[in-house]
């Protein structure tokens, strides 16, 4: 079922670019940065009555000489700046010395291979090796390593075949979202002819005789390039053949912003069409394979719930959903009579939230989150409860793949202070066993992580961790990194970082809430914090500051707030509507013009599911009262901001920040720094080389060391 759009607003012309501008000018202070020169044009655009001025829309224009020019200057004004820090060189040497340790993901086994990656310490790009043994010493499969000279070239995602005779592998090029797919054999570790290009977050679902595989592409457009305006078709290639032979096997017909990814059931007789538009909801049509007179069939069309395919056993698919239980259950559907009402509940929903589940070894492994923290519990394939999984300590777990014939699994332990504990899990004794522990150059034991609650500014109760030095005097001269979400149903769980080990070991306290818009309580909290709930999590994030202030973990201008991507979008809206709070603010790859933010292609469109739409009148006014890009007061003593992107950065394109830069210099009304950094061959995160990971984050840390005002340099 194609669901219509609503009818985009007209909105006004593009002027020409001048030095005019309806802003009026206030006095600047003598000791303020001169910043580069961005010009102002008239541009206004109309909502719903409204007009709304947009000075710098030609920095959308990001292929243009001026652009590249501004941006050129604003490097220059912020690398020097940072460079400078007289912490950053010894912030660079620690990171570089604590992030040289063995770091192994957790393996996982397709038929009868394992599988993981590996970095042996510095490496910019982690390692697939493979094996038959775990006790024998494995060998290399991918190694991006040596693909690019700087490290930015990535190993994005790997899928492979059932008897693990083949590898489908995708290639991220600067961090580019953007992925063209090769196909290795895995028994001779060299490449096949198949190249698969124009796709961006497809899965690859192989046939179970191996013979060719589905996957999602993006259509050509009139320049004969892919189009991610448009939505994706599911094709079919065939190994061995050329890519302009595969076949479409599905397209979702007329204008829509619905996109079709592929599952092939495990048993190979059915295809799946997963329908996705936004986080809550998506359709799945069904397709006979054996029957080649049989067409797509609706499996789930009312877009009234989330579905996730688990398994199938013949008939019976096993499927996750949120419907009738926000906070998630398991049911298994008879494919022959697919309607709710002969639907059969495996297992029923609890006060937990689902976090994920995995089948293995004939039964289903549910990890759920309490207070943002994993438990595990086993049911059998009918949804007998098994019984819990004995964790060896609290924080987050991950792994539980394999397939359903196997009697053996991997999961692994992380936390704050824990850097990875990965175990062997035997299904047949229900056995344990400690697998590779990681072990990191730094005194964890010296550390503790506590889970506080808070009240936010509506009376809601908030989860917060916060970390510290076991010696931290609660006397408020503490600086506090509080690092945020909150948005798409993601959900902030323990997890170990090289670089903020580095922080603690400054005499930092870091401190995570769980704010409202994340997934750690199920869909309602996930929905408390959308559309025209946004501010809530605005206010979880400020009330999270006020409750470390009044409990004397630090004091205000002693808190530095981080956040990336949606986090971006938090930490500038939370500092431009309290910035007395903040001491620094250090919004990453942000989304930051809420008016626009869906314009530049159809992914960007579906994340209208959390923000709504400056089309509709209601969620036009929700955007417009928070957007940073539109909400700066001029004159205002904004605390010191480092803004930073990626000028690969496809996903939430780097514009967005550039707006967000400009405003800031031109509103600015005191000495405190606004700095925007872009990072050349580098996206939106994902693949970042260990290199520049490094440099990154010794910028970050040198700059709020210094405007926390607690410099070690400094006080010496």
């Amino acid at each position: 079922m194609v669901r219509s759009l609503l009818p985009i607003l007209a909105t006004a012309s593009v002027l020409a670019l001048s030095a005019c501008s309806t802003h009026v000018a206030e006095p600047l202070p003598e000791d303020r940065m001169a910043y580069p020169v961005s010009p102002q044009s008239q541009q206004v655009d109309h909502y719903h009555g409204v007009a709304v001025a947009d000075p710098y829309r030609w920095l959308e224009n990001m292929h243009s000489t001026e652009v590249n020019e501004w941006v050129q200057a604003q490097n220059n004004l912020s690398l020097p700046y940072l460079h400078a820090l007289p912490d950053r060189e010894p912030l660079k040497e620690r990171l570089t010395s604590l992030w040289n340790f063995e770091r192994l993901s957790t393996p996982f086994r397709v038929g009868e291979r394992y599988f993981f990656y590996r970095n042996d310490g510095l490496q910019n790009q982690a390692v697939l090796f493979v094996t038959e043994n775990l006790n024998r010493p494995p060998r290399v499969l991918i190694n991006p390593n040596k693909l690019s000279s700087d490290g930015t070239i990535s190993l994005s995602r790997a899928y492979v075949s059932p008897n693990a005779n083949f590898i489908a592998y995708g290639i991220s090029d600067g961090g580019s979202d953007w992925v063209e797919f090769k196909v290795r054999d895995v028994r001779t570790g060299e490449d096949t002819e198949n190249r698969i290009t124009g796709t961006k977050f497809t899965n690859i679902s192989w046939l179970p005789d191996e013979t060719g595989f589905y996957y999602s592409r993006y259509p050509k457009g009139e320049d004969g390039l892919a189009d991610d305006q448009q939505t994706v078709r599911i094709y079919f290639h065939r190994i061995g053949d050329s890519q302009v032979n595969d076949e479409l096997v599905y397209q979702v017909e007329g204008e829509s912003s619905i996109n079709p990814y592929p599952q092939v059931a495990a048993n190979g007789r059915f295809l799946l069409a997963n329908l996705t538009e936004g986080f809550f909801a998506n359709a799945m049509h069904v397709l006979d394979l054996t029957d080649p007179n049989a067409s797509w069939q609706p499996l789930f069309d009312k877009w009234d719930a989330r579905y996730s395919f688990i398994e199938a056993d013949g008939n019976i698919f096993y499927f996750y959903t949120t419907n009738n239980a926000p906070n998630g259950r398991v049911i298994a559907v008879d494919i022959n009579r697919p309607q709710a009402e002969h639907w059969q509940e495996l297992i029923s929903e609890k006060p937990e939230t689902i976090d994920t589940v995995s089948y293995v070894g004939g039964r289903f492994f549910v990890s759920y989150l309490k207070d943002a923290q994993s438990e595990v519990h086993m049911y059998s394939a009918h949804g007998r409860y098994i019984g819990p999984l004995d964790l060896p300590e609290i924080g987050s777990v991950t792994g539980f793949t394999g397939d359903a014939d196997h009697l053996e699994t991997f999961y692994q332990v992380s936390g704050f202070t824990q850097p990875g504990a990965i175990y062997h899990y035997n299904i047949a004794s229900g056995e344990s066993a400690l697998y590779r522990q990681t072990e990191v150059n730094a005194q964890l034991d010296e550390y503790v992580t506590e889970q506080v609650f808070y009240e936010s500014k509506d009376g809601t109760a908030i989860p917060m961790f916060i970390v510290r030095h076991q010696d931290t005097l609660l006397d408020g001269n503490n600086p506090v990194l509080l690092y945020g979400y909150g948005g798409f149903n993601v959900s902030l769980t323990p997890s170990f970082s090289v670089g903020r080990m580095v922080w603690l070991e400054q005499g930092g306290i870091l401190a995570v809430p769980n704010l409202r818009g994340g997934g750690e309580y199920g869909d309602a909290w996930h929905q408390a914090g959308t559309k025209l709930n946004k501010q809530n999590v605005f206010d979880d994030f400020i009330a999270a500051a006020e409750y470390l202030i009044a409990n004397n973990y630090t004091s205000a201008g002693k808190i530095a707030a981080q956040g990336g991507s949606n986090g971006g979008l938090l930490v500038a809206a939370s500092a431009l509507q309290r910035p007395e709070l903040f001491g620094a603010v250090l919004p990453a790859v942000g989304v930051l013009d809420m008016l626009r933010y869906h314009t530049p292609s159809a992914n960007a469109r579906a994340w209208s599911s959390d923000y709504g739409l400056s089309e509709n009148a209601d969620e036009f006014a929700a955007l417009y009262a928070y957007s940073p890009v539109h909400n700066t007061q001029p004159g205002t003593c904004y605390p010191p901001m480092l803004i930073t992107t990626g000028d690969h950065d496809d996903r939430v394109v780097p514009w967005h920040s550039y707006k967000f830069a400009a405003v800031m210099q031109r509103d600015q009304g005191c000495a405190a720094p606004i700095l925007l950094r872009v990072e050349t061959r580098a996206g939106h995160g994902a693949g970042t080389p260990t290199w520049m990971a490094i440099e990154q984050i010794a910028d970050q840390w040198a700059f709020l060391l210094k405007h926390l005002g607690v410099s070690k340099t400094n006080a010496e």
